[in-house]
């Protein structure tokens, strides 16, 4: 410091002091102190100018701040609630606004007297916010949690003992808002949250409010009978019925209910904004949290085929909430929520394609035990076929393959069919005659086309793949031909070049071996099974429109053999009526299924 500036600073430091003795009295005088020593230098009077209205002024926020205390105090003492008279919250609530106003006019204040003074209006801020605080609570401890539960209207519970709340009537109107809370206590509220906020309470005042507000959800919950997850019976269909009842209600009525309120108490403005938005993520967090576990407690269980049914319920109903979660959770505070909602249900897709890699699974792993009785319909293609017409007509399952670009519905349930006919024709390896092993493969692969024929799954896999599917089912008709009739026509075929005795020879030699082998064939395929009347009549005409002209013109062609002659009767077992009567009664077997058999 140079010689100078410590000549300066000792001049301003004696005129300080006499101009303010003198100024006490004097105003006057004063000035003309000042104006004295400006001569010298004009910032000398402005230095000193600052000084004297900065001292002036810290008497005027000492005695303020005196003022209020006295105000204030008197509310601080003792536990009555200020909110029992509406004149004394009114003038509770004016003094705050005072000490908030006094506080915030002086904060960029840089002065020792001054900071002292602020300190000690932020204590004294601090133990009015701890009382409005109180009063915040003892309002939300008066509201009666019945209001805005009974409005589903409460059914009596058989099992009273067994649960403690009632549970209420399911709801199908969700066009409702809830005032939980009375008007006027909503207006009380907000004013205590207003200046809670201005004060830079306005977390502890949120805190008090999510937590009385949680306690209302969880009663709500309770008596729409949902109890959260739990380590069994998740999977019961009572319970996912609740939680659907439950979810529907919270997201569509509880939550913008709660929203609605958190606004009225805590302002939605630029300046309460966050503070609202933080209040109502924690007030429903952790009921969402359950609500949302559940359902993912019901994505994370095995993948068992059965289940589908019950996921893809849960899965519709996340589906159809996710705007309503856009629309409730988006702000900062409350978006993992909303993410979470988003989580799950992808991970209700996921377990729902997984389900389809299970069922392939099965598939491939069923053991190739006994052969099914007469060839007819195995168990695993019914199966099978009947869980994928009830999987199709569920409309959302195409949205679910349509989520994820490598793995589509119609692919999923092709190869699927895929595995499927692999399966079977391993099994039809189990039979020993190749034309019971046809009618196997002819029985399974008619079912098959007769499912998909003019159902959702015939969409799904389309026309070309049926038409393949029908090709299949000739082929093995074809087959079934040449290895159980083809050998006997063989029989049947004349050779005309023979002379007379040998061709007599010959014919009843043709003759003895047709009736031992038709009638061991009629015998056997008699207990064979064809679960499709239409299949069997057409296999029966087939079979008729092959042998029959064959075995006539043999006939003929043995009666008119000379040596024979009438001695032809003999040697003929069968006659065409005869026949045409053990081919109808063909595939007599229902024992394994009928034409009845869905």
């Amino acid at each position: 410091m140079t010689t100078t500036q410590n000549g300066e600073d000792k001049l301003i430091a004696v005129a300080r002091h006499i101009a303010q003795t003198l100024g006490h009295t004097d105003n006057t005088m004063t000035d003309d102190i000042l104006q004295i020593f400006s001569n010298f230098d004009n910032r000398l009077r402005e230095k000193l100018t600052q000084n004297i209205s900065l001292n002036n002024n810290n008497g005027s926020l000492d005695r303020t701040l005196k003022n209020l205390d006295r105000r204030i105090s008197s509310y601080l003492v003792g536990d009555d609630p200020i909110w029992t008279d509406h004149d004394d919250a009114v003038a509770f609530l004016d003094a705050v606004d005072e000490l908030i106003e006094v506080i915030q006019e002086w904060s960029d204040v840089t002065d020792e007297k001054v900071t002292s003074c602020l300190d000690r209006a932020e204590e004294l801020l601090r133990k009015c916010c701890c009382k409005l605080e109180d009063e915040f609570r003892g309002l939300v401890d008066r509201v009666d949690f019945s209001r805005g539960v009974d409005f589903f209207g409460d059914e009596e519970n058989e099992e009273e003992d067994e649960l403690d709340v009632p549970v209420a009537h399911p709801v199908t109107d969700f066009d409702i808002t809830i005032d939980a809370i009375p008007a006027s206590m909503v207006r009380d509220l907000s004013e205590i949250a207003k200046r809670m906020i201005a004060a830079g309470y306005g977390k502890e005042c949120s805190a008090v409010y999510s937590v009385f507000r949680r306690g209302f959800l969880e009663e709500s919950l309770s008596r729409l009978g949902f109890l959260g997850l739990r380590d069994n019976d998740n999977d019961n269909d009572v319970e996912i019925e609740k939680w659907i009842n439950a979810i529907n209600i919270a997201v569509k009525v509880f939550y913008p209910s709660e929203r609605r309120i958190c606004d009225r108490v805590f302002g939605s403005g630029s300046g309460s904004g966050a503070v609202t938005n933080m209040c109502f993520m924690d007030l429903c967090r952790v009921s969402v949290m359950d609500l949302l576990n559940f359902a993912n407690g019901i994505a994370m269980g095995s993948r068992t085929p059965e289940r589908l049914f019950k996921i893809l319920d849960v899965y519709e109903v996340v589906k159809e909430l996710l705007p309503e979660f856009e629309v409730l959770f988006s702000d900062d505070y409350s978006l993992f929520l909303r993410n979470e909602a988003v989580s799950v249900w992808k991970r209700l897709g996921e377990s729902i394609r997984g389900i389809f890699v299970e069922l392939e699974n099965l598939i491939r792993r069923d053991p190739v035990k006994a052969a099914v009785p007469g060839g007819g319909l195995h168990p695993i293609t019914r199966y099978v076929m009947n869980y994928l017409r009830a999987a199709c007509s569920r409309p959302t399952l195409e949205h679910v393959f349509e989520d994820n670009v490598d793995q589509s519905l119609a692919s999923s349930i092709a190869w699927i069919m895929e595995v499927l006919e692999s399966n079977l024709e391993s099994k039809s390896k189990v039979y020993r005659d190749p034309a019971l092993a046809s009618v196997f493969m002819m029985n399974n692969g008619r079912y098959i086309v007769k499912k998909v024929k003019g159902d959702v799954l015939g969409t799904v896999l389309g026309d070309d793949w049926i038409r393949k599917q029908k090709s299949k089912v000739r082929q093995y008709h074809t087959n079934y031909q040449r290895s159980s009739w083809h050998k006997l026509l063989n029989t049947l075929k004349l050779d005309n070049n023979l002379a007379s005795n040998v061709a007599s020879k010959s014919l009843k030699d043709k003759l003895k071996v047709f009736n031992s082998q038709f009638d061991e064939i009629c015998r056997t395929q008699s207990t064979w099974a064809i679960f499709d009347e239409q299949l069997r009549d057409e296999l029966k005409i087939s079979v008729a429109g092959t042998l029959l002209p064959a075995y006539r013109n043999f006939l003929g062609r043995f009666h008119n053999i000379q040596d024979i002659g009438k001695y032809a009767d003999k040697h003929v077992k069968f006659s065409i009526e005869d026949v045409e009567a053990r081919i109808d009664d063909l595939f007599q077997a229902t024992a394994v299924s009928g034409s009845s058999r869905r």
